[in-house]
């Protein structure tokens, strides 16, 4: 079944050359898109035009559902977006960011209830952040923080997850961490993903479709295997790779000396 279908979707800002331009692609119930592609190439205008924050042309259906026909609060209760670089308010606690993601379920100015609360609680434990629960955000870790922005965008309860580079800032441990913890999510609750993505070997282990974009348009829409080849890699990037493939059957991108 089809989560999110993106029909010729452009994004032009002030009447200039579209920064994506006529992307069409659809994903699946409970599916991790990666999105690839060079610096510029239009990754995180396009997932902010899923998540319907910029104007443009084309269709976002969330399953049937065209994403201009929905309210604000369906939008907001079906799409959970983490942006690269949140805003995170000065001096607020650990549960009480995570419990903006609620503010979907909230009547206009109410407070949240034993409902909220329970979820709140599990979404706590279910990212080891019980014991950082009344710790002021501004002091954690950057691998705790970003466990704590998944944890707000979980916390409203989403069918599609849309993660811009959310492994931006942390080290390859912390980066796998988070990375295995979405992946939990995603086949425990069926959420569906779409995320940008840097590193061209974490995209491929964990996605499972990709998305290269070059200069705003689609070139390639596959399978990481499909999508992950030395002359895509070395056309898009005017990069000199090599593409390995690890004991688990992924693939392996490593940049090569040029000679």
């Amino acid at each position: 079944m089809t989560a999110l279908g993106i029909s010729g979707v452009t994004v032009t800002y002030q009447g200039a050359t579209p920064v994506v331009h006529d992307v069409a692609v659809d994903v699946g119930t409970g599916d991790w898109l990666g999105i690839i592609g060079p610096n510029g190439a239009g990754k995180s205008t396009l997932l902010k035009a899923i998540a319907g924050l910029i104007p443009h042309q084309g269709t976002v259906r969330l399953g049937e559902l065209p994403l201009e026909s929905m309210s604000h609060r369906d939008r907001a209760r079906s799409i959970g977006y983490s942006p690269q670089i949140p805003q995170i308010p000065p001096g607020i606690s650990v549960t009480d960011y995570i419990l903006l993601g609620r503010t979907p379920y909230l009547p206009p100015l109410g407070r949240e209830g034993r409902r909220d609360l329970i979820v709140v609680a599990d979404v706590l434990r279910r990212l080891d952040l019980v014991a950082l629960a009344d710790r002021e955000l501004g002091t954690l870790s950057g691998g705790e923080r970003q466990r704590a922005v998944l944890a707000r965008v979980l916390a409203q309860q989403p069918r599609l997850l849309l993660l811009d580079e959310p492994t931006t800032g942390l080290d390859l441990g912390h980066a796998q961490a988070l990375l295995e913890l979405v992946d939990r999510l995603r086949v425990e609750d069926g959420v569906t993903v779409v995320s940008t993505l840097h590193d061209l070997t974490l995209a491929g282990q964990y996605a499972t479709r990709l998305l290269l974009l070059d200069r705003g348009r689609a070139v390639s829409v596959g399978t990481p295997d499909e999508v992950l080849t030395e002359p895509l890699i070395t056309t898009h990037y005017d990069a000199t790779v090599s593409v390995l493939i690890a004991s688990d059957g992924s693939r392996v991108v490593t940049p090569a000396r040029r000679r």
